[in-house]
């Protein structure tokens, strides 16, 4: 295996990274933000609506019971592909390394001694192995079933 000097390893590792986590953090966020809205609207909507229902407009008690669903089903989708959570934790890697980048970059501690790349290298790989081990652990955490026998 070559050695990697340090322009390759920002281009093709580090600066990747921090894109890549940028970019999954700000698609959790737009997700998170829509579809929370749309959860919002509709369920302030449903007494609004139940409080014009008659048996003339029993219409609008089919829309209040469709907004229900929609409630529902948004609060599912929320919690399976944890929007918020990742949102939140893509955000948190990629400020990391950017941290770790700019620190590097401006030869501050912990980088101002000898061998600052090899330092760079093991701390940008560190918190990358961690987050990688946390999607992994969650990704393989069952589901918990809260009904009661």
């Amino acid at each position: 295996m070559e050695d990697i000097d340090s322009e390759t390893y920002f281009k093709e590792r580090l600066q990747d990274q921090i894109d890549w986590y940028d970019k999954k953090s700000s698609a959790n966020h737009w997700w998170f933000k829509r579809l929370q809205f749309i959860s919002i609207v509709s369920a302030a909507s449903i007494p609004l609506i139940l409080g014009y229902a008659s048996d003339e407009a029993m219409y609008l008690t089919f829309i209040a019971g469709l907004l229900g669903v929609i409630v529902a089903v948004i609060t599912s989708i929320i919690g399976l592909f944890k929007f918020q959570e990742n949102w939140l934790e893509y955000r948190t890697s990629c400020e990391s390394l950017r941290h770790e980048k700019y620190l590097f970059l401006s030869k501050a501690l912990p980088y101002d001694g000898e061998a600052p790349f090899q330092l760079l290298v093991t701390r940008v790989e560190n918190l990358i192995s961690k987050e990688n081990t946390n999607w992994s652990q969650y990704t393989s955490t069952p589901v918990k079933n809260d009904k009661s026998d």
